[in-house]
């Protein structure tokens, strides 16, 4: 158990959004509780969670005022009754959609806590518990990807997108991709085929052409608003599926009379603590064939772009305003 009674931490104010983030120093370090681990924070994953949770559109989130942050690297220090596969010392990289990751210290359930790799640094594993399962989940169970077919990925350039691009091209897929032009380079590095404009006028006819009319058999969709609509219309007839994991630039609304008449195709919802909850096999089996991509180097340590604590309310605003490449990381 940590000696320390209090610790710094960001506190969230108000349903402002990242400027409701104010530092305190006198939050109490937390307990854990059965079945919970203690976490010393080290380095802190930046979500769009957080940016939902700060604006209140994040279904049952908290209320403020609670501490921010739902995913934390760092060392085991203290462990709940009923744990018995972590031990103090151990680094892991956990989750807890309640909060609380944006401090020095943090408790979560401790089967959402995975060891750090093995000559990983903790800062390296941020991305492992949220963007690279939900990226494998909407690629594989849920998308059903295979070799030979085309994968369109939105915001590309983010933590989840680029898990996504590497992913698809070790399953054989020809990926068309999306970034504002600024982070076209960085996409290109990691294998797209195609990187199209995010910001442009008309996707949907950016993936037509590219496929010969046929559309995408697959879309991950994670930005929501006039993207999704772009989705939809660039998605194979029949046979096409869009897996929606994020609604960053707003709701979109989709209607049974579009389904039948003018978007014949499948649309499947995924938000991977639900799907953590819900199918715990099938989170299961996603995680092992993450361990599989991690043994043969398909995804490697992460290098996120880092922040200090009391940058948070800059990194969040940076984020929400998607000006961001890759991962992002708050250092306690």
């Amino acid at each position: 158990m940590s000696s320390r009674i209090t610790m710094r931490a960001l506190l969230q104010t108000s349903l402002n959004g990242p400027q409701g983030l104010r530092l305190i120093t006198g939050a109490p370090v937390p307990n854990p509780g059965p079945n919970e681990v203690l976490i010393r924070v080290t380095a802190a994953g930046v979500n769009f969670v957080d940016i939902s949770q700060a604006r209140g559109t994040f279904a049952g989130g908290p209320q403020p005022p609670y501490l921010a942050g739902i995913e934390g690297a760092g060392e085991v220090t203290a462990v709940g009754e009923g744990v018995a596969d972590l031990e103090p010392g151990t680094h892991v990289i956990g989750t807890s959609i309640k909060g609380g990751a944006f401090a020095e210290y943090i408790v979560v359930p401790a089967a959402a806590a995975l060891p750090v790799p093995t000559g990983w640094g903790d800062e390296q594993a941020l991305g492992l518990a949220v963007n690279w399962p939900t990226a494998l989940a909407a690629l594989k169970p849920l998308g059903g990807v295979t070799a030979g077919q085309t994968v369109l990925i939105h915001a590309a350039a983010g933590g989840t997108g680029q898990a996504a691009v590497k992913m698809a091209k070790h399953y054989g897929a020809t990926v068309i991709a999306t970034a504002s032009p600024g982070k076209h380079e960085v996409v290109r590095a990691l294998g797209a085929d195609h990187v199209i404009d995010s910001r442009g006028t008309d996707i949907a006819a950016d993936v037509l052409r590219l496929t010969d009319g046929a559309g995408a058999d697959l879309v991950l969709e994670s930005v929501g608003g006039a993207a999704l609509d772009a989705s939809l219309a660039a998605t194979k007839r029949v046979t096409g599926r869009v897996v929606v994991y994020g609604l960053a630039g707003g709701e979109a609304a989709i209607t049974n009379w579009e389904l039948v008449y003018k978007h014949q195709i499948h649309v499947t919802g995924l938000n991977i603590g639900i799907l953590t909850q819900a199918a715990p096999q099938l989170f299961g089996e996603v995680m092992g064939q993450l361990s599989e991509l991690l043994a043969a180097g398909v995804l490697g340590p992460g290098q996120p772009t880092t922040y200090a604590l009391t940058e948070g309310p800059k990194a969040l605003t940076e984020l929400e305003a998607r000006t961001t490449v890759g991962k992002l990381a708050l250092l306690p």
